[in-house]
């Protein structure tokens, strides 16, 4: 049974079979081509400075430190058998890289900034000793719940004569 009803909506999109016309091209932004304008600053900064990454994955990278086989990935790990016993199968295989600062590769394009320096005397510390020790059992300053200590399963009475409430 055909359908009264055409399910596509208007506009219609133009198709092979019922093409129209040429629509107009878009006018060029640039007025030089892209292999010539690449030559150009910023452009040809940005191509011929590589990063860590695109290093990487250049044919002629070679990593002498990369582990070759599963057998260097357990060796080259920081699991130690005698003083970490039973550890999860992920734990074991942990990299010097990973866990550690000081394992001698640079693996980000980022310089290291040193935090400065903790100087004690620069700073004023203030210490302030209460001069009457406050009995432990004391409730004053806490905050009234039906919950607290001093109630009697909700019953006792507030400092203001009222009754605790839920």
């Amino acid at each position: 049974m055909p359908f009264e009803r055409d399910p596509y909506p208007y506009p219609k999109y133009e198709n092979d079979i019922n093409f129209t016309g040429v629509k107009p091209r878009q006018s060029m932004r640039y007025t030089r081509p892209t292999h010539l304008a690449q030559n150009d600053q910023p452009w040809n900064r940005l191509n011929d400075c590589a990063t860590l990454a695109s290093i990487r994955r250049s044919v002629m990278y070679y990593d002498e430190e990369a582990p070759k086989d599963s057998l260097d990935l357990h060796l080259k790990a920081m699991y130690d058998h005698h003083l970490e016993f039973l550890r999860k199968k992920n734990e074991t295989l942990f990299q010097r890289e990973t866990l550690t600062e000081d394992h001698g590769r640079i693996l980000k394009n980022r310089v290291r900034e040193a935090p400065p320096d903790f100087v004690l005397e620069k700073t004023q510390l203030r210490e302030w000793i209460n001069s009457q020790k406050p009995s432990i059992h004391t409730i004053e300053g806490t905050i009234e719940s039906h919950h607290n200590a001093s109630t009697n399963r909700g019953y006792s009475r507030k400092h203001d004569g009222g009754f605790y409430s839920i």
